[in-house]
Order: C-alpha cells, then sequence, then structure tokens
C-alpha cells in the first residue's frame, strides 16, 4: 500500500511529520517523529485534560463561577459574573479573543479565546498551588509517557511535543486514557452550549460552531480543515503554527501532522486533502 502521508513530503515547509493512529498503534508514519515542533493552539486541548484531571480530583469544578485575576486586579467575575470553567474551556465564556474583557453574555455566542485559557491556568494553579505546566505535566505527560512534551508558558499556546508524544495521546483517546474517567472524555469531546455560532479561525464564521471541552468538533461546519468526509463527531484542534490532529470515532482513526511553517492558505489546502487520503487508505 502507498504511504496515504506520501504528500506531507510535498509540503512547502522546513520539517514535518505525521502519523495515522487505530486502536492498536500506528497505521502509517512519515518524518522525524522525534523531532519537537512548537504546538501553538494544539497546546489546548492538553491543558483541557489536564484542568479535567484537576476537576476529577475535586481541586476545581466545571460549573462553579469562576473566581480569577484579571488586568488591574480586577477579578473575572466582575468582569463576567457567572463565567463556569466548562464556559472557558468551550469558548463560551463571552471574553474577548486577546483581552480580558467582555465581548457577549456567557453561552450566548462561540468565540474563540486564548486569554480564556490563561485564565484556566491561573484558576487550577490557585486551586492546587502546583504551577501549571508542572500539573500538566504530571497529569497528563507523564501516564501517557509523552516525554518530549512541555509546557514553556502560556496554556493557550507555548506547548511543545513531537509526533510520538502525540501518536501516545490519540492512542489514549482512541482506547482510554489512563488518568480520566471515560465518561469525563466523552463529555469533553462532546458538544457543550449546542446551537453556537462563532467564527472558527482561519475558516469564518459558522452559524453552528461547535466545541467540547477544549477540544474542537467538527459537526457540519464548512469550510473546515479536515475532510468533508470526516463524520461529524470528529474531534480535534489545529494550531497557528501548522500543526494538527483529529480523531475520528465513528471510522477508528487518528491523524496527526505537525510542521514548523505557520498556517495559512497552505495549511487549509493541504490539510483536507492529506485527511482524504487517510481516509481512503483506512475506511
Amino acid at each position: 500500500m502507498v504511504n496515504p502521508l506520501a504528500t506531507v513530503g510535498s509540503w512547502p515547509v522546513d520539517n514535518a511529520a505525521a502519523a495515522v493512529v487505530g486502536p492498536g498503534g500506528v497505521l502509517a508514519a512519515t518524518g522525524d517523529l522525534g523531532y519537537r515542533f512548537r504546538l501553538a493552539s494544539v497546546t489546548k486541548p492538553l491543558a483541557a485534560l489536564a484542568t479535567l484531571v484537576a476537576v476529577e480530583e475535586g481541586a476545581v469544578l466545571l460549573d462553579d463561577a469562576v473566581e480569577a485575576g484579571a488586568d488591574g486586579g480586577q477579578r473575572l467575575a466582575d468582569v463576567l459574573p457567572g463565567v463556569t470553567l466548562r464556559h472557558l474551556l468551550s469558548h463560551a465564556s463571552g471574553l474577548a479573543p486577546d483581552r480580558r474583557q467582555r465581548a457577549a453574555e456567557p453561552g450566548s455566542r462561540r468565540i474563540y479565546s486564548n486569554v480564556g485559557f490563561d485564565i484556566i491556568g491561573e484558576v487550577v494553579t490557585a486551586a492546587t498551588e502546583i504551577p501549571f505546566a508542572d500539573y500538566l505535566r504530571d497529569a497528563v505527560f507523564a501516564p501517557l509517557r509523552m516525554s518530549g512534551a512541555t509546557l514553556e508558558g502560556s496554556p493557550a499556546s507555548h506547548g511543545w511535543a513531537s509526533v510520538s508524544d502525540l501518536v501516545r495521546l490519540l492512542g489514549g483517546l482512541l482506547t482510554g486514557l489512563p488518568m480520566l474517567d471515560p465518561a469525563t472524555l466523552a463529555a469533553a469531546t462532546s458538544v457543550q452550549f449546542p446551537g453556537l455560532r462563532g467564527v472558527l479561525p482561519g475558516f469564518g464564521m459558522q452559524p453552528d460552531n461547535t466545541w467540547g471541552l477544549g477540544f474542537e468538533i467538527r459537526g457540519d461546519k464548512q469550510p473546515h480543515w479536515s475532510s468533508r468526509r470526516n463524520s461529524p463527531a470528529t474531534y480535534g484542534h489545529f494550531g497557528r503554527a501548522g500543526t494538527m490532529f483529529w480523531i475520528d470515532p465513528e471510522r477508528g482513526l487518528g491523524l496527526v501532522a505537525l510542521s514548523d511553517r505557520d498556517f495559512d492558505e497552505w495549511a487549509a489546502a493541504a490539510w483536507p486533502v492529506l485527511s482524504d487520503e487517510v481516509l481512503d487508505a483506512f475506511s
């Protein structure tokens, strides 16, 4: 069989690596799987999983109003009363994308917010008294044996990892994560606050911008960075650093592709083609 990842070698990037994962392990791979890439927003689902571990441990609660510091010392509760971790994890808090300011009422719109994930990190750190990077390492990277993965700043975008690291994550998402109850993972990969309109960065306004807890859910979005043939239940994330992964639970397949060229038209065109080739090979 021709490697369905062969087209990755033609991408206009200096370095790229990719792998297809099934419940039994790696089905195909290309590139240096140990090369560490800047993840950009692919960091967010990793941060979300650590936060859900904190929820299961009882350190934080998904549906209680968040108390967190904001610019000038103002509490988040004063900026956006009633915002919960569930709102923040699913980009339904009403926070502006990169400012600690109200842009909408909680639960009324899907506004992709980087600052929301910074606040999540602050909340978990305050509750556990453990720096978020350390908590993420101990709660997610260690049990999944993601030995090359690190967080070097913001929980929204400052993760680093290799394809080998993310293969372990995708395998766990397909077969069960050792650190999370299956019901928690099911909630994380199910639509939260359904029916919310919002912009999918890089792909424009979506009438129903479906999102889980830290994971983007494909739903009926178009245009999109996965294939039109991926099931609506497909979930994952992409990052501005030229990184992406998806899990299609209906097909029992996962795809991760990391590169060192920032997302622009090349990735928007290349990723759906790659997804099609993977689905052709393994569906």
